[in-house]
């Protein structure tokens, strides 16, 4: 089948969409963070949750593979999901895994049309998790997602460095990509450098957790920190390279960060921050641009953050960037997974992109979200492995096994 052609799976996508457009009211304290520069997006999958919150000034909805789990575990899909088993054995997919990847793929495109539709706003689509390390067809979905909804379709790639090749590519496309999975500033230059994405992430709400839970100090302003030095970095490469590369800031967890970050290129709020932020709104007059900020997290006697790998989130040394600008020059045939990662390792970085035996990854795997603190302290100190690589690799296994149940619904539901 030709690029242009369109499938029988598409079709069955497309097929009975048809939302009635939400009328939504403004609000001026929405509208005042627009004007501070501040774009709003809402973090969920849920239509009748954000039909409730949703206001003239947001512009995007942004999904992922544990939300969109949790739409698909209603059940709102069991009875469609055999029509689109049908079409996509009608397009070529016969072995099982195949088949399942067709389906998760053709939910998360149905469900973000939807939603599409009911709120005429962008939505961001991500990536089945199995495809975290497979440019070829990472590349092959993220044209079809966009082929779905060209003009309001964001690809969501995750930070591994086929992911960053990925990207790459779906961009000289012309195909707006959404990088997740990011938690510091250095791997949003990475990011901005080689995958020239238009946007990244940091994920502020796990990083001020981990500070907390992991005893290191009350957990306040490490998230924050890091999200407005990546802000300053991807600030600086956009004027000094030109790209288009813009800040999300993401797994907001407090009503208040809504001002402490005002100014920030974009929020994507869970709707529990929405909430917050007008159950006790500040004066308009109060908000005001906060980008420059500089918040300093307080730490509990004993702990030294460069030890614990913590400036590792905030802190983009001169070299590094050095490294990663010369890659934003390579050409297409030059990048790839493999040079990316050894002109990082040459170049004393590798800790960004660190190379774990399995027993490792594992480790990771079964820590949940978050790495634990106790398992890593020699390997942050010595600088062998990134505090902000952990967080993305845990981050990618935590979202894998929201995949797989996802999955398995899907399989129930084909008999």
């Amino acid at each position: 089948m030709s690029d242009t052609a369109t499938s029988e799976l598409e079709k069955v996508i497309h097929e009975g969409v048809d939302e009635e457009r939400l009328v939504a009211p403004s609000n001026p304290h929405w509208t005042r963070m627009n004007e501070l520069g501040t774009e709003l997006w809402l973090d969920t999958g849920d239509m009748d949750e954000a039909a409730r919150l949703w206001s003239n000034e947001f512009t995007a909805l942004t999904t992922n593979n544990t939300l969109l789990n949790k739409e698909i575990q209603k059940g709102i899909y069991d009875d469609w999901i055999p029509r689109a088993a049908e079409a996509a054995r009608s397009d070529g997919a016969t072995d099982e895994n195949d088949l399942v990847l067709e389906i998760a793929f053709a939910l998360n495109a149905r469900h973000g049309l939807r939603l599409v539709k009911k709120f005429g706003a962008d939505v961001s689509v991500e990536l089945h998790t199995n495809l975290a390390h497979d440019v070829e067809r990472s590349v092959a979905y993220g044209r079809r997602y966009a082929k779905i909804s060209p003009e309001h379709f964001i690809v969501k790639v995750p930070l591994t460095a086929e992911g960053l090749v990925a990207a790459r590519h779906l961009v000289e496309d012309g195909i707006r990509v959404n990088f997740t999975l990011g938690f510091s500033a250095r791997e949003n230059v990475l990011i901005a450098c080689v995958a020239q994405p238009h946007y990244c992430n940091v994920f502020m709400g796990r990083l001020n957790a981990y500070a907390s839970d992991e005893g290191l100090g009350d957990g306040s302003w490490v998230g924050e920190k890091a999200t407005l030095a990546s802000q300053t970095a991807v600030a600086r490469l956009r004027a000094d390279l030109g790209i288009r590369t813009r800040q999300i800031g993401a797994s907001m967890r407090m009503g208040e960060q809504v001002a402490t970050l005002a100014g920030h290129d974009i929020y994507t709020m869970p709707l529990a921050v929405a909430e917050a932020f007008l159950a006790e709104p500040p004066a308009l007059e109060s908000l005001s641009s906060r980008i420059h900020e500089t918040y300093e997290p307080t730490w509990n006697e004993g702990i030294d953050p460069a030890l614990e790998g913590l400036e590792t989130l905030w802190a983009v040394p001169e070299s590094f960037e050095k490294c990663c600008r010369e890659m934003a020059g390579w050409s297409l045939a030059k990048l790839t997974p493999e040079s990316v990662s050894e002109h990082l390792h040459t170049n004393g970085h590798g800790s960004v992109l660190p190379r774990l035996h399995a027993d490792l990854i594992q480790m990771l795997r079964e820590s949940g979200k978050m790495p634990k603190r106790e398992q890593w302290r020699s390997a942050l100190a010595s600088g062998e492995v990134g505090l902000d690589a952990l967080f993305t690799l845990a981050g990618l296994h935590s979202f894998a096994q929201d995949q797989a149940a996802l999955d398995e619904r899907i399989l129930k539901q084909l008999g």
